[in-house]
């Protein structure tokens, strides 16, 4: 394939082309973006200055909130820029890197969830040797996998969009640069080319769904020898991440397993992975977890602790009369 691109930039149709609309989805994701930033640093602090949350299930979910907050950035800001401006233009280059990070990070999410279903299956069906198992060593070691895995496949995905050929046109109906949009720009036929995105999108996308729900049956199956104080404990556990599951993976898997094709739902079903579930993610970590909810107040009761008795200190330097 001769590689022919005529094309430096690209405009991007942006989320809607309603001046009124675009205005109150501003605030809207404004207001979404600044909650994953603080909420996604508030999990990562709590977990790194708490010595209770320190077991491998808090050192993936530390990950995860990192990898949430910088998939979301990957995005987020571009799109409530381009909420306020005419011309949404991205250069080609740009485009390409917004590709790579968009599938670098979202794949790594897809397999550290995968990872904390496994953690969580061998906690409650071996809970024995749940210690010797996961322990510090192999909890590394899986969540490099995550990261090497998430590069290789976009490294994949990115070097196929790179040798295809850009002629024109350069508009490209989504909010970001993302596989299935930019490939409907290519100056060739990709039918062999969007079969194998499908493949390697959707394919990991599906796989690592079904490790997840076959996880969580054996979890299922397990739990029913269990007493009933264990079996809360264990489903509430479980529960946020099926939430988080559920919300992530449905539409990765509506929009990565199908042939290259585009919907006009698949901007909004975008929506959801790139910045709702990492919004959504502290919040339903937090608040239907007892251990971190009661970590993130010994955290808050110390800031207020630090900071009056740093008062305390300088008022202590202007002498009394």
């Amino acid at each position: 394939m001769e590689n022919k691109n005529n094309v430096t930039e690209f405009i991007l149709h942006g989320l809607t082309q309603d001046k009124t609309v675009a205005k109150m989805c501003f605030s809207l994701f404004l207001i979404f973006y600044a909650i994953i930033i603080l909420g996604n640093l508030l999990i990562i602090t709590t977990i790194k200055t708490s010595e209770q949350l320190n077991s491998p299930m808090y050192f993936f979910l530390s990950y995860l909130s990192f990898v949430d907050i910088s998939y979301s950035t990957v995005t987020a800001p571009k799109l409530i820029y381009d909420l306020l401006v005419e011309k949404k233009t991205i250069s080609f280059v740009g485009c390409i890197a917004q590709l790579f990070a968009c599938h670098f990070f979202g794949c790594t999410e897809i397999f550290l969830l995968a990872v904390m279903a496994y953690d969580r299956c061998i906690a409650i069906c071996k809970p024995l040797h749940y210690t010797n198992i996961v322990n510090k060593h192999v909890c590394g070691w899986l969540v490099a996998a995550s990261w090497v895995g998430g590069f290789v496949h976009s490294a994949v995905q990115t070097l196929l969009a790179i040798w295809l050929p850009f002629c024109g046109p350069k508009e490209i109906d989504h909010y970001f640069c993302d596989v299935h949009p930019l490939l409907k720009l290519a100056c060739t036929d990709i039918y062999i080319i969007g079969v194998i995105v499908a493949v390697n999108s959707g394919g990991i996308s599906l796989s690592c769904f079904v490790v997840l729900v076959v996880s969580y049956a054996v979890i299922l199956v397990s739990l029913r020898t269990r007493s009933s104080k264990v079996r809360l404990k264990a489903l509430s556990t479980c529960s946020s991440h099926i939430t988080v599951v559920v919300l992530f993976f449905g539409p990765c898997i509506f929009i990565y397993m199908r042939p290259s094709t585009t919907f006009s739902a698949d901007k909004m079903v975008s929506v959801f992975y790139t910045i709702i579930t990492p919004m959504l993610n502290p919040l339903i970590y937090t608040l239907r977890n007892e251990e971190v909810k009661n970590a993130v107040k010994k955290l808050w009761i110390r800031k207020v602790k630090r900071n009056n008795l740093g008062l305390q200190q300088t008022w202590s330097y202007f002498p009394t009369e």
